[in-house]
């Protein structure tokens, strides 16, 4: 992965085991400043110590992708240590940045503790953000991408593409490409494989990922990760139509045997692939509610 002199990706470390290397912001200089994603509440002071170590001053706009607590948790503390910035998002997001309560309830239910070490997102001034049919950065498109999360936004400036979740997790592991599908309930397929579609449909270009690295060709990823959803639909729809009970961890086992977009967990240190376990078997329940969903309709 090739990287310009305007940009910049900033680890965000983590206190839970396995969760290193794979928080992470974009950060672009030029003409205009901007930070993609800002990562948990409770490693605000961290990405806040990173910036300033760029030697960041000024802070024109946040980028968020989407408004999970893994991704927007920070940006209270953010805005507060540079209060010019404006916050861009998409706008079925902005009530839920002004008041975040049932958010964090709801991050709590999914999570658990995982959610309790991210830490609780503050509020935010609605005068700071810009929802997202109303933003005029120049060079700035964005494209909807709803599958992850209904108010999923992609970015692309200076032939950039900022895919967020919609293209899936990577990570690169010791020079193998790792790629999982970021699916948890409640999960639509054909909603998400739209998204996929709008982001392959623009011109090949790198791509940047929400959590953590990216990669030269977006073209590349991108149609891997559409044979991979492809393929994670098969095999779970073969699993279910033998209608054995609890069949979430069976599909999970079968995905690491099966799925080549996943053999480098195997490389893994035991930390990290327990919190790919957690997040692949939070996927796998995304897929079952939606099959078993499109089955009863």
């Amino acid at each position: 992965m090739q990287l310009s002199e305007n940009e910049h990706l900033v680890e965000i470390k983590q206190d839970l085991p396995g969760f290193n290397a794979f928080f992470s912001s974009w950060v672009w200089f030029g003409d205009i400043s901007f930070v993609v994603d800002v990562g948990p509440a409770n490693t605000a002071d961290r990405l806040i110590k990173k910036l300033r170590g760029l030697g960041m001053v000024r802070l024109d706009y946040v980028l968020l992708t989407h408004i999970h607590i893994d991704h927007c948790g920070a940006l209270g503390d953010l805005l507060n240590y540079y209060p010019m910035a404006k916050v861009i998002c998409h706008e079925k997001a902005i009530k839920t940045l002004v008041e975040p309560s049932k958010l964090w309830s709801a991050s709590c239910d999914v999570l658990g503790d995982i959610a309790k070490a991210f830490g609780k997102p503050k509020p935010i001034d609605r005068k700071k953000i810009i929802a997202h049919p109303q933003s005029q950065v120049k060079g700035l498109k964005i494209i909807e991408t709803p599958g992850h999360a209904p108010h999923h936004l992609s970015f692309t400036f200076e032939g950039r593409l900022y895919a967020g979740e919609a293209g899936g997790n990577f990570l690169d592991i010791d020079g193998d490409q790792y790629l999982r599908p970021a699916t948890p309930p409640k999960f639509f397929m054909e909603i998400f494989l739209d998204s996929i579609d709008r982001l392959i449909a623009l011109e090949d270009q790198p791509i940047r990922y929400a959590h953590f690295g990216g990669a030269d060709s977006s073209r590349q990823l991108l149609n891997s990760f559409r044979e991979q959803m492809l393929r994670w639909h098969k095999i779970i729809s073969q699993q279910l139509s033998k209608g054995e009970e609890n069949p979430v961890e069976r599909c999970v086992n079968l995905l690491l045997e099966q799925d080549k977009n996943l053999a480098p967990y195997k490389k893994m240190a035991s930390d990290t692939q327990s919190r790919e376990k957690f997040y692949l078997t939070n996927s796998v329940k995304g897929f079952i509610g939606f099959l078993k969903d499109k089955k009863t309709l």
